[in-house]
């Protein structure tokens, strides 16, 4: 009994170690991208280790990670309109890389022209997803001058306002109480002040706005009605 035990321990003391030496083999590059003149970060910005071809994609908040064997590789972070970042490191330890991307205003380069056939009108295939440009509602007409989110989407198709004095609205025929509104990723329960004319919402203070009206992702929790996702600008 006490050889078994022995042996036990030299089998795990074995497999521990050799688990460690494949572990430490690999390295974690990981960083923010943002915008060179604002300093806001880039939501979907392409990062990628060129020899590996393995690329992963900046998240909400403009954060990346990869994680990779060690060696020397070329790193290479693009988004459309910015100009491309590229650097060549050499990766012995976990590596955080911070990159800046400027406009691409002044790069011109060949014509291309991309012929397809537009079959069944299909623009997207996120269904029921609207993207609402911030800059687009502040040029609507508004009320005592002040701009209102929750006012604006109530003229898109499929959304109705639920009345004077209130901030609610309806989606579809669905209730007000089966609309999720989130503010990073929180959600707003009570979206009104000033006895309902108004919402919470400071449209200058709002980075990005899209609403699902149908085929609500599952990420969301499942809702019955429509989400109204928002999030907010960095600041500096």
């Amino acid at each position: 009994m006490k050889n078994l035990t022995i042996l036990w321990s030299l089998l795990l003391l074995i497999s521990s170690s050799s688990l460690w030496g494949q572990n430490s083999d690999k390295f974690t590059i990981s960083g923010e991208v943002r915008d060179s003149t604002s300093g806001e970060t880039i939501v979907g910005a392409v990062v990628q280790l060129v020899e590996l071809k393995k690329g992963i994609t900046t998240n909400a908040y403009g954060f990346y990670s990869l994680t990779a064997p060690k060696g020397s590789y070329t790193l290479k972070i693009s988004f459309i309109g910015y100009r491309e970042y590229s650097t060549t490191l050499n990766l012995t330890k976990d590596t955080r890389i911070d990159v800046t991307l400027s406009d691409s205003k002044g790069i011109t380069g060949k014509e291309l022209v991309i012929e397809a056939e537009r079959k069944r009108n299909t623009e997207s295939t996120d269904m029921g997803r609207i993207e609402i440009p911030i800059e687009q509602i502040k040029k609507l007409p508004v009320v005592f001058g002040e701009v209102d989110i929750l006012k604006t989407i109530a003229l898109l198709p499929g959304v109705q306002s639920a009345g004077e004095g209130n901030t609610g609205f309806y989606v579809r025929g669905g209730g007000i109480d089966q609309n999720l509104i989130l503010l990073d990723n929180t959600t707003v329960y009570n979206a009104s002040h000033l006895f309902g004319f108004f919402s919470v919402f400071n449209a200058d203070a709002i980075k990005n706005l899209e609403l699902y009206k149908g085929g609500v992702p599952s990420s969301y929790g499942g809702r019955l009605s429509s989400v109204l996702d928002s999030g907010m600008r960095d600041g500096n």
